[in-house]
């Protein structure tokens, strides 16, 4: 099979179920800023030398393959039976993860810099694009039907790459630079 299928080279794409659709549409940007996410966290791993933090990371990849799978398929399709729906389990499991990394973290007393060793500032990277999939899904579901879940799900990620960036940091022995309000000159 040649990578190349020339189907999109005016615009379109297929969604899962044959729906076609512009590749502008709100649901392929949620899904394609998904795609982006789960790039950034593979640069993360790719800085990384932690074997816990790795496999985490590996699991929130194979769990972003899910949530773009879930995003690519409109409710109602026959194609629902192939795939899994991101729900409330999914984001309970996220949370535990959070209080995990939180242990070792320093207590949160505000903002700090994005940045540290690497694999943190990989991590406070992948964060923004989290959240940007998280406004990408908010803006696919004012304009139709999608699993609300992916957006609460998307935004317990954002805080578990937060929270592992200052751990990583916090192992790693560096302190955090803390946001400091600009003085007038």
């Amino acid at each position: 099979m040649k990578l190349y299928t020339r189907t999109g080279d005016q615009g379109q794409t297929g969604l899962y179920g044959a729906d076609r659709v512009s590749k502008a549409h709100p649901r392929v940007e949620a899904y394609g800023t998904v795609d982006e996410l789960n790039s950034a966290l593979g640069l993360a791993r790719a800085h990384s030398t932690d074997a816990a933090l790795d496999t985490d990371l590996e699991y929130l990849q194979n769990a972003l393959f899910d949530v773009g799978a879930d995003l690519a398929t409109r409710p109602g399709t026959s194609y629902e039976k192939n795939l899994v729906r991101m729900d409330a389990e999914d984001v309970a499991y996220l949370e535990a993860m959070i209080d995990r990394y939180q242990e070792a973290a320093p207590p949160f007393t505000g903002f700090v810099h994005p940045g540290g060793t690497p694999a943190a500032a990989a991590l406070q990277l992948a964060r923004a694009v989290a959240r940007r999939a998280e406004r990408d899904v908010i803006r696919l579901l004012d304009t139709e039907e999608a699993n609300a879940q992916v957006q609460v799900y998307l935004n317990r990620v954002s805080d578990l790459l937060f929270i592992m960036a200052r751990a990583v940091n916090a192992r790693s022995g560096l302190s955090e630079e803390a946001w400091t309000v600009k003085k007038r000159r």
